[in-house]
């Protein structure tokens, strides 16, 4: 009778055990399908690097840690996230769970052991632990340090930090990424070399911005003058995140760059989408912000291609395209006039369509717009007709 009920209850262990193994194991097939998929997901992964380079920026205390540890000519291995894929891969070791310090992590780096910190970089969690990634995960390092940092960040989609000892190098992991960071010093002359690149970029921008402006208000435009000012704009959009990847990288250092920047920049973003909404062919089935990032996805080649911008905005492909005239909505414009509300705006462009109808209305037309009264109607007027003498005289400077 003893024995039927110690049979039974390992038999109910058992049984246990295989539910329990097979949860987990259902569990780690969903984990890896899920990162499976997003190590697709090419913008997932920029935005993760983006915020592990912050962690990992000069100024930051793991960097300064980091930078501890390579004073000392000494190699570590450091995981960024504590999550259950992460301690899966982990044997021996011992827990810390303290708070982290640049001296803690440089006196731990001494023992032969991977370090697991928590996911922001504030507490050490684990030391003197042997990270053991699945060996089917590819990788192609040479070195045991970094192999196993490559499976590790492959595998559990955590930023991976190894530093090599005899190279004095830093390199992150992080999924299918593989960044090695830079010396502040070269990364403040190619971030200079960006700035004045972006310069050079946007004082042509602002020609051709104002030469549009002046063919809008003649009602001159040509389909090739539209796509020309988008391909720039775009141009400069790409510089700029150049430069906020240095900016990322130099943390502390990044301050004055990133001012520079800032100035320079201005509101470009801004008027690509307006230009977008005045020109995109309608009815369309994209927004002018999904037109934005499907520029935003071309590589450098394809945006050469005027044609091809022009079929973005709906114009079709064919030979005589790019000399075809058209009109713009007015949006860009009437933004440009103080203190009119973008209520006012759309009911504009709603009621008369397009920029040369709404310069060629009379005050007593602009005063029917819902929202729009004498007063404003008259202000509206003469701020279009100030606007207007103010591009063509910047045309000719």
């Amino acid at each position: 009778m003893k024995e039927s009920r110690i049979a039974k209850d390992l038999k109910e262990r058992e049984k246990e055990s295989k539910e329990s193994k097979e949860e987990k194991k259902e569990e780690k097939q969903r984990d890896d399908k899920v990162l499976k998929e997003s190590l697709k997901d090419e913008k997932f992964w920029e935005e993760k690097l983006v915020r592990a380079l912050k962690i990992l920026a000069p100024g930051t205390a793991l960097r300064d840690g980091i930078e501890s540890i390579l004073r000392g000519k000494m190699g570590a291995l450091i995981v960024v996230g504590d999550n259950p894929s992460v301690m899966a891969a982990c044997e021996g070791g011992f827990r810390i769970d303290c708070e982290f310090s640049p001296a803690s992590l440089y006196e731990l780096a001494k023992m032969d052991g991977a370090i697991i910190l928590s996911m922001d970089a504030r507490r050490i969690v684990y030391a003197n632990t042997q990270l053991v990634p699945n060996v089917t995960t590819s990788s192609t390092e040479t070195g045991i340090r970094h192999r196993t940092a490559e499976r590790m960040a492959r595998q559990t989609g955590e930023p991976v930090i190894a530093i090599s000892q005899r190279r004095g190098q830093i390199t992150l992991y992080l999924g299918p990424i593989r960044y090695m960071l830079q010396d502040i010093g070269l990364l403040l002359v190619k971030a200079n070399q960006a700035l004045q690149t972006l310069e050079k970029y946007r004082m042509v921008l602002d020609k051709d911005l104002i030469s549009l402006s002046v063919l809008e208000f003649e009602d001159m435009v040509t389909v090739f003058d539209v796509v020309r000012v988008l391909q720039r704009s775009e141009l400069v959009m790409r510089i700029v995140k150049e430069i906020e990847g240095y900016i990322n990288e130099l943390g502390l250092e990044g301050r004055l760059v990133s001012m520079q920047m800032q100035e320079l920049v201005g509101n470009v973003e801004n008027e690509l989408l307006l230009i977008i909404q005045d020109y995109g062919v309608s009815p369309s089935d994209k927004t002018p912000q999904e037109i934005r990032d499907q520029l935003n996805r071309w590589s450098p080649e394809e945006l050469t291609d005027l044609v091809a911008i022009s079929r973005c905005l709906g114009y079709g492909a064919t030979a005589g395209i790019l000399d075809m005239f058209i009109s713009s909505r007015g949006n860009r414009i009437l933004q440009k006039v103080p203190r009119l509300p973008m209520g006012i705006i759309t009911n504009l462009v709603e009621t008369f369509g397009d920029l040369p109808s709404i310069l060629k209305a009379s005050i007593e037309e602009l005063d029917d717009v819902e929202g729009i009264g004498e007063v404003r109607a008259r202000a509206i007027k003469n701020g279009l007709k100030r606007l207007q003498e103010q591009v063509i005289l910047d045309q000719r400077i």
